[in-house]
Formats: structure tokens, C-alpha cells, sequence
């Protein structure tokens, strides 16, 4: 029986045989108790046929695919669609349309090595999501212009080229401040600069630029030691290690030796007398940036016996 199409039958149309065993066939669903009565009463299906029958097979409907007929699952086999845990999915339904979705939250945790796989959406192609080598990834050329670091002065850099790279303090040089104030510090084994000044005869200062401490043998002679660099608004003291400090008569002042500055201020009033063949300790401090200096004796004379 070759294959008839679809008819569309119109009233007063007239039923042949031809159209019973071609068209309606083909458009109904015909009922047998058993597939071999189905196949002695059609003895040349066509494609696309469907017949049911009622015992053997049990309820059971096929329809002709044009070389044998082939049942088809009245209910089917899945009852429910559901995400199951560490799926990377999420969704599911039990009847109707399902819905399913990516979710990373449902996936187990792992450390990812350079021959694993992640799924990526390929911009290429439609964005089709397609996987890829984390290899490759973490090959692939930087975005940007930084391409490494360098250590500059007091900072060290680890795996410069990343892809993290490790930046720390390492006080491996001089490191200026700037006149910055440095908070809650914890010294340890410090100590201060040592300035020379060496033979002093004639007028000269003491600069906070050079040191905090300053060693020098008075010669002789009559003359002003200014004091002078001292941080402005803010507290500063100056030690000075002075040898025969008595063979002079030197005047301290709060300011560069010509300026005519402010006299240091002693206690008392009246300057120490300093010893003329053995070392004094002088210290010197100002609480207004240099303006005024508060002089005393540390110690006199260190050299007796």
C-alpha cells in the first residue's frame, strides 16, 4: 500500500476503496487484539501508519517506519527531572517543561591544576559554551602594559612576573623620611649619627642635617655655635661631645652662628664652665622648632681622674 498523504474530505464526496485503504488508514488509528492480526490485515502498511493493539502486545501503539513497526512508550520512562548535589547544576521539574541551569554553588571544591577543565562561553562561536585547559588560560599574554616589577630602594619584590606578585619593606639603604612623622614605632638596637667637626677655632654650627651628635676639640679663641635645621614645630635635641671646651669661650645660639639668634638658655642663667683639657657632654633641646634651645651640662670633665 503506497503512501497517501492527507485528504480533506468534503461533503457528497464518494468513498472508494482506494481512499478506505489509502487515506483513512492512514489517518485513523486502527485496533487489533494482536500484532498478527494487525499484520494479516495489513498486508502492506504504509509509512507513518499507526495501529494499536489490545493483548499482544499488551496496550501497546507502533506506528510503521517503513520497514517494520515500532511500538511507542504510551507513558515513557521519566517521571522527573531533579538536580542532584555537587551536579554544578540547578532546576528540575516533575511534570510540564523542566528547567535547568549552570550553578557553581552546586559543585564539589578543587584545586585546580594546569590539566584540568573549565567550561568557557567561546565568543568565537556564538558564544557555544566549549571547555578549555586552565594551562591555557594562565598562559595566555597579560592584558595591560605591566609586565613586572622591579624593586626600587627598601622594597623587595617576589615572582615580579606574577601572577601574585609578593611586595615587602626590606631597609636595605638610607631610607628619608621626609620630615614624616613615624608613629608607634618599637626601636631596637638603633643608634644615631656621629657628625666630626673636628678642630674648632672660630665660629661654626651644629646642623640636625649632619646629627644628632656632634664631636669636637675647642683650639681656642672667642665665638658664636649656632644650632641650626631643627625641625620646625616639633621637638629636637642635639648632644655634642666638646674636648677642651675651657681654652675657648665659645656662645651657644638658637639659630645659624651670624644671625644674631636667640642665646641658649641655661639653668640658672649662667652657661657651665667647661673643662680646658677633658671631654664635656652638652645637650641641647628646643620644643618650638629651634626658636629657643634648653642647654645643660650632661657631664664635665670626663677625662678626671
Amino acid at each position: 500500500m503506497a503512501g497517501a498523504g492527507f485528504k480533506t474530505w468534503s461533503t457528497g464526496d464518494v468513498l472508494t476503496a482506494s481512499d478506505l485503504n489509502t487515506y483513512v488508514m492512514q489517518q485513523t488509528i486502527m485496533v487489533f487484539d494482536t500484532a498478527t492480526a494487525r499484520d494479516a490485515a495489513i498486508s502492506s502498511p504504509s509509512e507513518g501508519m499507526f495501529a494499536y493493539t489490545i493483548t499482544t502486545p499488551a496496550e501497546t501503539l507502533s506506528y510503521y517506519d517503513g520497514s517494520s513497526w515500532t511500538a511507542v512508550d504510551l507513558a515513557g520512562d521519566i517521571t522527573g527531572i531533579t538536580t542532584a548535589a555537587n551536579s554544578s547544576m540547578a532546576g528540575g521539574a516533575t511534570s510540564g517543561a523542566p528547567s535547568l541551569t549552570v550553578d557553581v554553588n552546586n559543585s564539589t571544591s578543587v584545586t585546580a591544576v594546569a590539566a584540568d577543565y573549565v567550561l568557557i562561553a567561546d565568543t568565537s562561536d556564538s558564544n557555544a559554551t566549549k571547555r578549555a585547559l586552565v594551562s591555557d588560560i594562565t598562559a595566555l599574554v597579560p592584558q595591560g602594559d605591566l609586565t613586572g616589577l622591579t624593586a626600587g630602594t627598601n622594597i623587595d619584590i617576589s615572582s615580579a612576573t606574577g601572577p601574585v606578585p609578593t611586595i615587602t619593606v626590606a631597609i636595605d639603604a638610607e631610607l628619608a623620611c621626609a620630615n614624616q612623622v613615624v608613629s608607634a614605632a618599637k626601636l631596637q638596637d638603633y643608634s644615631e649619627t656621629v657628625e666630626g667637626a673636628g678642630s674648632k677655632s672660630a665660629a661654626f654650627d651644629l646642623d640636625f642635617e649632619d646629627g644628632n651628635v656632634t664631636t669636637a676639640t675647642f683650639t681656642s679663641g672667642t665665638f658664636n655655635v649656632g644650632i641650626v635645621n631643627a625641625l620646625a614645630s616639633h621637638s629636637n635635641s642635639m648632644t655634642i661631645l666638646l674636648t677642651n671646651g675651657g681654652t675657648a669661650t665659645p656662645s651657644f645660639l638658637a639659630g645659624a652662628n651670624g644671625s644674631g639668634g636667640n642665646a641658649v638658655k641655661w639653668a640658672g642663667g649662667t652657661a657651665p664652665d667647661l673643662t680646658s683639657s677633658g671631654t664635656d657632654v652638652l645637650c641641647f633641646t628646643t620644643f618650638d622648632g629651634g626658636t629657643n634651645y634648653y642647654g645643660f651640662a650632661a657631664g664635665l670633665d670626663f677625662s678626671a681622674p
